[in-house]
């Protein structure tokens, strides 16, 4: 039997939208190759820009116009059907693990153009627990954690991720820290392709209105961020200590669980790739599908993790690495964990130091450049072979030493 993955009638209208969108796209790109072809060029001359003529480009122009007709009613005739829709489910807050995992896969790849056109699926920033937001105020902070402890810890999901998942295989850093350690704890939901800069300050914002309202003196805060959640929260650093924000006083430790700090292999060999598309005009039209991807992807591929990084260039360039060096937090203890693939008696451990998606330099924040190294000390780091990036979230070594670094 197929399994389904349940949707909110408010789903409907931001799935309209996504699939207008990529139909109205795909047939631009393929009607662009077509004239190239047609024009028969050098191979490495310029790509076209031009629409078909005669009755290919009445085929192309009448799919485009049907499209976005029809792409229009649709999400019109929804907007006063999907209210009441939503006003008939018994619990309009129903959701399921595969339908947020749908929707956090969505924001990684478009969400800074999902947000961007006002599509409903987006996802805005919002401090949760148990999968629900928390209404930032003293009284009702109280009612959703119960017994507020003094010691707060925030976790911090990567890419194409949500809260939800740092529940891995029966195991959450997050709850199990809180129980051993005496840690009351809460988790950061965010849109991922948004701009890392843009998240580090709303994450900023966040902390500041959440430790001000909480519902006891606040004696610490630590924050456990995995993959771009750790960039995200170093960018937070930044626009906490620039907007004077208390919570700068309060956070004692951050564990950084393979955090791409000097980015990733896979976004830089991406933007090769797509600018070797681009070279030719017959791929040319194809290099477009690689620059649907986000703006946090994108911000990968050096890790950026501030404004000034991304403002006023094209990231999709082929750009040298201009990031403005951003040091971990002074008087904060940062730690950086981070696993490779191989083990160390074979050789694939001996050649791939990586965890499938970041490379082990770059987890442990070293650079060949030292003014770009993040001098974690010796003692603050840990490297498990045999595991993967997504292990980091559950491996029992790995929650190990975070119990360990957080004591």
């Amino acid at each position: 039997m197929m399994k389904t993955v349940p949707i909110h009638p408010s789903d409907l209208r931001g799935l309209c939208k996504l699939t207008i969108a990529g139909v109205t796209g795909l047939t631009e790109t393929v009607e662009q190759m077509h004239h190239t072809i047609a024009r028969f060029p050098l191979l490495f001359g310029r790509p076209t820009q031009q629409r078909m003529g005669g009755i290919s480009g009445l085929v192309y122009g009448s799919i485009l116009g049907i499209t976005r007709v029809v792409g229009g009613a649709i999400d019109t005739a929804l907007i006063p059907v999907v209210p009441a829709l939503v006003a008939m489910m018994k619990d309009q807050n129903v959701t399921t693990p595969e339908r947020d995992a749908f929707i956090a896969a969505i924001n990684g790849i478009l969400g800074d153009y999902m947000a961007g056109t006002g599509n409903p699926l987006a996802v805005s920033m919002r401090l949760r627990l148990h999968g629900q937001p928390l209404e930032i105020e003293r009284k009702a902070l109280s009612e959703a954690i119960g017994t507020a402890e003094n010691k707060l810890l925030i976790m911090v999901h990567g890419l194409c991720r949500n809260d939800l998942q740092w529940n891995r295989k029966g195991h959450d850093h997050g709850v199990a820290i809180a129980r051993e350690l005496g840690y009351s704890v809460v988790y950061l939901h965010y849109n991922t392709g948004l701009h890392i800069s843009e998240n580090g300050k709303s994450f900023a914002d966040e902390i500041n209105a959440l430790t001000e309202k909480w519902p006891v003196p606040l004696k610490e805060l630590s924050i456990i961020a995995h993959s771009m959640g750790g960039l995200v929260t170093r960018s937070a650093c930044h626009y906490g200590r620039l907007s004077g924000h208390g919570w700068m006083e309060k956070l004692k430790k951050i564990i950084f669980l393979g955090t791409p700090h000097h980015g990733t292999t896979a976004e830089r060999m991406g933007n090769r790739l797509e600018f070797i598309l681009g070279i030719t005009p017959y791929s040319a039209p194809l290099a477009r599908l690689g620059s649907i991807r986000s703006a946090g992807i994108t911000d990968l591929r050096y890790g950026s993790v501030l404004r000034e990084d991304w403002e006023g260039t094209d990231r999709f360039t082929d750009s040298k690495d201009r990031r403005i060096m951003v040091p971990l937090p002074d008087k904060v203890m940062c730690y950086a964990i981070s696993a490779v693939i191989g083990r160390k008696d074979d050789k694939l451990g001996r050649v791939i130091n990586c965890d499938g998606l970041v490379p082990l330099e770059s987890a442990l924040g070293r650079h060949k450049n030292p003014a770009y190294n993040l001098d974690f000390p010796k003692s603050h780091q840990y490297v498990k072979n045999g595991i993967n990036h997504f292990d980091l979230m559950n491996h029992p070594d790995i929650y190990k030493k975070i119990n360990a670094f957080m004591q």
